[in-house]
């Protein structure tokens, strides 16, 4: 950008390193302000899709994500009641095949890992944690950020600032006007447990494959992570949101009444991690503003969107890659902004759209759960899969 002021970016989860090294990557510097005094990751799990793996792998991290991901060689779709097979989904080498870059499954603290490695060794980002940015002065050639740590104030010239910050984004609120994050009515159980624990009988699939099951006001995903050696559970339920915290610790004992009359095996797998971790599943609606002069927004800051449709990660990834190409076509951040939003608004309106979507059919009941099911069985797998073509063809540019 002509002035070469850095770009200020709240937030270093996986939005914000990936701005960071693809801003770093054409060149421009970035200045990543995280309120956390160190990274650490609650131990979930991701699913990154071709169409934000083709970013990753662009930014020079394919090696170093391929050592702990896993490519699951295909989604299996099972009735929770009975493990009936409705659909397998074929993922692993055809997708890549299909879309040119692999799905990958891993935990997100590998993720992160990756990315800050590569990050650190970036002379073009630097990283301060312990930090917050506390309001920024947008009405000079530059605009000026004010943020604190724990040695004082500060202030500093930027060419933009960039929420980063998640689904309850202090920026978002405070400093674009925007709302706060929407309770679901859903909430996420997340853990994951060795392998060799699973209790997932060895008939059903192989330990590479995802497996997603379909059940009353509920569903199950598990799917392996952290190079084979952990699988990574998550139950998601309908359900009312009472605590004071949006993620708190849990036992097997509080997801059993949900999944009672399920099939054995997923029984076994609630019943076999020591602790999970609850999480209530909140939403920013996309509709909602992006950026108020130079100042925008990326990720679940923008449009956090329920997880029934894998595209979290994915679409914070995507959004990062194209913010930075705008940043650096664009003298004026103003326009770069402007580009980006008219850029990925629809897009991730649409997949938000599949998300909310998927939420109701995955947790149908009765009659029109059995018209589901049927339904998944007479289309089969590979139609299933290719109706979500459309997201994992996605290239920046």
């Amino acid at each position: 950008m002509a002035d070469r002021h850095p770009v200020f970016i709240n937030g270093a989860g996986i939005a914000g390193l990936t701005l960071a090294l693809a801003l770093a990557r054409r060149g421009i510097a970035s200045v990543v302000v995280e309120r956390a005094g160190e990274l650490a990751e609650v131990g979930a799990g991701i699913q990154i899709s071709p169409n934000a793996a083709h970013v990753l792998v662009s930014l020079g991290l394919g090696a170093a994500i391929g050592r702990w991901a896993v490519r699951p060689e295909a989604v299996a779709i099972r009735s929770g009641g009975d493990g009936r097979l409705l659909a397998r989904l074929p993922l692993g080498r055809q997708a890549a095949a299909r879309f040119g870059a692999p799905y990958w499954t891993l935990l997100r603290a590998d993720l992160q890992q990756a990315l800050l490695a590569a990050v650190a060794a970036e002379p073009a980002v630097t990283l301060r944690l312990g930090a917050s940015v506390t309001t920024v002065a947008d009405d000079g050639p530059a605009m000026t950020v004010h943020w604190r740590d724990a040695a004082g104030d500060h202030a500093d010239a930027a060419a933009l600032l960039v929420g980063a910050d998640g689904v309850w984004s202090d920026v978002r609120v405070r400093l674009v006007g925007g709302p706060p994050a929407a309770y679901s009515g859903r909430v996420a159980f997340r853990a994951t447990i060795p392998m060799s624990d699973s209790g997932l009988a060895a008939a059903l699939e192989p330990a590479t494959a995802t497996g997603l099951w379909l059940g009353t006001a509920a569903h199950f995903v598990h799917y392996p992570v952290h190079a084979g050696d952990r699988l990574n559970l998550v139950a998601l339920v309908d359900d009312a949101w009472t605590a004071t915290r949006w993620n708190t610790e849990a036992t097997g004992y509080d997801i059993a009444p949900h999944f009672s009359g399920w099939a054995e095996p997923i029984r076994r797998l609630i019943a076999a991690p020591d602790t999970w971790r609850k999480w209530a599943l909140c939403a920013v609606d996309p509709a909602g503003p992006w950026s108020k002069g130079r100042v925008v927004l990326i990720g679940d800051a923008a449009h956090a969107m329920l997880p029934f449709a894998a595209q979290g990660g994915a679409m914070a990834i995507e959004d990062a890659a194209v913010l930075a190409r705008h940043v650096a076509a664009e003298a004026d951040p103003t326009r770069a902004i402007a580009a980006y939003v008219a850029a990925r608004r629809g897009r991730a309106s649409r997949v938000a759209a599949l998300a909310r979507r998927n939420a109701a059919i995955y947790h149908l009941d009765g009659i029109a759960a059995r018209g589901r099911d049927l339904g998944m069985r007479l289309v089969g797998g590979r139609p299933l899969a290719a109706s979500v073509d459309w997201i994992y063809r996605w290239r920046d540019g």
